[in-house]
């Protein structure tokens, strides 16, 4: 399945309605739109699109643009400074910025980082008031990270995890901060064990308010497609096996995860743009491919961006921004399918999995002493009949069923992906056995080729052996040659001979 056209003829009121379940679709637009860009940063608030930043042709941008979805319109936000701010230009205030991340804390936009003209040692934390539209710095303590861009940036509680990036000098990072939000105090996390490679343009999001994941990105020369786990209660990062569907390196992506699910959009590696939507089961760690865009799609690009947001009661991913040869400024929709996301969580939750081994353990009493749950209620411990009420004992009954059936549901999703990597091992086997065949296929040619080699060289050793005769002929004519022209060069010198001879004797008898 990949993005559907642009619906130009799209009932504006109602177009939630319209969307298929996980397909990408262009909305419409009335009226003028922003720059297209990339690497900016985006939050979705109050069914708003805010777009802050990003670069075009090498220029910084410094705008803040913002779509309403529910009328599917444009409009910049004018930004007013502090009140008592030195200097009221807005440009110092919040200069064009790239490579930045942006979150929503409060009544606030909160902006860290990013690349600009205006070089900085630290990292800058900048603030967009949503109610008063005032924009200004935010004063930070404590141990203030190294200025950067490319770094992610992920809320947990009141706290903003700071990871990698690259640094004004290009020198790439893998540290990570935290900013107390509460306090606006900077501290520097020394995790263990062995951590991500430094990298930048990567994503990063919390699963369970515990575990942070990083998932991609790049360096100067190699792309990643690994994921890294840091749990923030021991602080040791870890690096675990995942499933599922093969995911190919990538940096320049956009991510969201909701509730157990992380989304991962676009992307590439600075030659292909990535064309699937992926969706990582967090509590699973298991891989799968939502949908596949077409070539050259406007999503398949780096440095675009993803939110969420909730529509008509259902969850939608939405995408702006991106490069891949071409700057694109279209919003894109996804409408997700309804998850029950209570399923996963009993195998995270201490409490079900407690509740989960007390239906197994009551499960097998039962079947050891051949009783039904009713039977249950009244039996009796060392003769004191159990005082427990009978409405509750059903309560609890009526809930250890209700955990029954979940467990059951989970049961059977466990074997529906059983089933599904059984297809795929299946498919891997057909390919196999498919190339076994080709291979049987080259080695008899092989062979066959070997054979012709052969006798290619046989006759080879046989001209080579003619050759040799003919130069024994050609030397044997060679001397016979020699021979004749000596036995010449006698007898011409013979024949001479006898002519001197008569001569003189002719002579000597004119002579008397």
């Amino acid at each position: 399945m990949g993005a559907e056209e642009i619906k130009k003829d799209m009932d504006i009121s109602s177009w939630p309605s319209d969307l298929a379940y996980e397909q990408w679709v262009a909305l419409p637009v009335s009226g003028a739109r922003p720059s297209a860009r990339y690497k900016h940063a985006a939050a979705v608030v109050d069914g708003k699109l805010y777009i802050t930043g990003g670069s075009r042709n090498g220029r910084y941008l410094s705008d803040i643009q913002v779509f309403d979805l529910r009328s599917l319109t444009w409009s910049s936000l004018k930004l007013k400074t502090e009140p008592n701010a030195e200097n009221s230009d807005l440009q110092e205030v919040l200069p064009g910025t790239s490579d930045h991340r942006m979150i929503k804390w409060q009544n606030k936009l909160l902006l860290l980082g990013g690349h600009s003209k205006k070089s900085s040692d630290d990292m800058i934390v900048r603030f967009i008031n949503l109610e008063t539209h005032v924009s200004g710095v935010m004063e930070t303590s404590g141990k203030v990270p190294v200025a950067r861009g490319g770094h992610s940036v992920t809320l947990v509680g009141s706290k903003l995890i700071v990871f990698g990036g690259e640094d004004r000098n290009r020198k790439l990072l893998n540290d990570v901060h935290v900013l107390d939000l509460e306090t606006m105090t900077w501290s520097m996390v020394e995790a263990m064990q062995k951590p991500p490679a430094p990298r930048f343009d990567h994503s990063a999001t919390v699963h369970a308010d515990r575990y942070l994941l990083i998932f991609g990105g790049c360096s100067h020369s190699i792309f990643f497609n690994d994921l890294h786990v840091l749990d923030l209660q021991t602080m040791e990062w870890s690096q675990p096996q995942v499933q599922g569907d093969l995911v190919s390196p990538r940096a320049g992506h956009a991510s969201i995860s909701i509730d157990e699910i992380w989304y991962i959009v676009g992307g590439g590696d600075n030659s292909n743009g990535c064309l699937e939507t992926l969706a990582l089961n967090m509590s699973k760690l298991v891989w799968s491919t939502l949908t596949t865009l077409k070539e050259r799609h406007p999503l398949a690009s780096e440095g675009l961006t993803v939110c969420s947001t909730t529509i008509e009661g259902e969850k939608h991913l939405v995408a702006f921004g991106g490069y891949n040869g071409k700057y694109n400024n279209e919003v894109f929709v996804m409408k997700l399918k309804p998850r029950d996301s209570s399923h996963p969580k009993i195998f995270q939750s201490p409490a079900a999995a407690a509740a989960a081994a007390s239906v197994t353990a009551a499960y097998a009493l039962a079947k050891s002493e051949k009783l039904d749950f009713p039977q249950l209620i009244d039996l009796k411990f060392n003769g004191v009949e159990n005082n427990v009420p009978k409405k509750d004992i059903n309560i609890e009954i009526d809930a250890i069923k209700e955990e029954k059936k979940v467990l059951e549901l989970s049961i059977e999703e466990v074997r529906s992906e059983n089933a599904r990597l059984r297809e795929k091992i299946d498919e891997l086997n057909s390919n196999h056995t498919e190339l076994s065949k080709e291979l049987q296929s080259v080695q008899g040619q092989l062979i066959s080729e070997r054979s012709r080699c052969f006798k290619l060289e046989a006759q080879i050793a046989e001209l080579q052996k003619m050759l040799e005769s003919l130069q024994t002929i050609e030397n044997e004519v060679q001397i016979l040659r020699r021979q004749k022209s000596a036995l010449e060069q006698e007898m011409e010198l013979s024949a001479a001979q006898r002519q001197n001879s008569g001569g003189v004797w002719r002579w000597i008898a004119g002579g008397t």
